[in-house]
């Protein structure tokens, strides 16, 4: 008898986070069968070339027929198209989840479209590379990161308590929090960081006095790290500020009036206000790595095989 957790997960979308979550699910034995869907012939030929899945579908609602666990791995604008498309095929009991960055939005253009007998529980797992596409997923991408659920009043405890157990198997730390929460939390530890990062590099591209090969030549670690968050994917990233737009403004007003404080410490040379905002920054990222979230190493400290260059669509 089998000890897996669901007897079949499919997956709907096959890019980085999709495929470590095939890879990750296979290899700590959580899932039986595995069935994967993708627009895109090209990922989906190279999705069953790298022998992700057990089943590989042009239609996400063919991969979800008699799936025990169905999870969108879509950037958050196409999770309403996800919804609509699996429903009619969903068994009576079947868990839905997603891996969005945004959960308000996708909790907005997915519920409505779901039937009643099936448990919508939206994840997000706080784990990532600069890298997109099926080739670029590993088993270890959530080992020690956290994996946020955000069910609701009417999610029954047996369906949380198996997605709980899913992403625990695949090595992450799982909490539960509103989607509203969720959104906040991550405005200022996820979002903010990248459209900083997005407009730092646009800008040092868009300086006339400093060449484009300068920049790339020159860029000492504080710009080099700025533009490995920026090589993030522009459609994974243009959707999340669009639908996390009113947690992102709020946050982005306090650090501009942040900014605008620091302006004028520089300015009026107010050395003694800079050390202590420096030392505050400091103890933060040691804090960051005391609780084990980041590693002194590149890429958290793993090592794993170097990711080939990804197929064009």
């Amino acid at each position: 008898m089998s000890d897996a957790i669901f007897s079949r997960l499919a997956i709907v979308g096959i890019g980085l986070i999709g495929s470590s979550i095939a890879r990750a699910a296979r290899q700590n034995g959580l899932v039986d069968e595995i069935a994967i869907a993708d627009l895109s012939p090209v990922i989906l030929e190279r999705a069953e070339e790298l022998g992700l899945g057990d089943s590989y579908h042009a239609s996400a609602g063919d991969a979800a027929e008699s799936a025990d666990l169905v999870i969108a791995c879509v950037p958050v604008g196409a999770a309403e198209a996800v919804a609509k498309a699996i429903a009619p095929h969903l068994k009576p009991g079947a868990i839905v989840s997603d891996v969005g960055s945004v959960k308000g939005s996708v909790v907005r253009q997915m519920r409505p479209h779901l039937p009643d007998n099936v448990q919508f529980i939206p994840a997000h797992p706080v784990a990532g590379t600069e890298y997109s596409g099926p080739d670029a997923g590993f088993a270890e991408l959530f080992v020690n990161r956290w994996s946020i659920l955000c069910p609701d009043e009417a999610t029954d405890v047996r369906a949380l308590d198996r997605l709980v157990a899913f992403w625990a198997g695949m090595g992450a730390n799982v909490e539960c929090m509103s989607a509203e929460r969720h959104d906040l939390v991550l405005a200022i530890t996820s979002h903010l960081p990248h459209l900083i990062a997005y407009n730092i590099v646009g800008t040092a591209a868009d300086l006339e006095k400093v060449t484009e090969s300068e920049v790339m030549k020159f860029s000492a670690g504080g710009f080099r790290d700025f533009t490995r968050i920026a090589a993030s994917d522009p459609t994974m990233w243009r959707d999340v500020f669009l639908h996390n737009r009113d947690a992102v403004l709020e946050v982005l007003g306090r650090f501009q009036e942040d900014l605008f404080a620091l302006q004028r410490q520089i300015r009026w040379g107010e050395g003694d206000k800079l050390y202590d905002l420096f030392t505050r920054t400091r103890t933060i990222r040691r804090g960051i790595l005391t609780l084990g979230q980041d590693a002194p190493e590149a890429d958290f400290g793993r090592a794993h095989r170097p990711v080939p260059k990804a197929p064009s669509e």
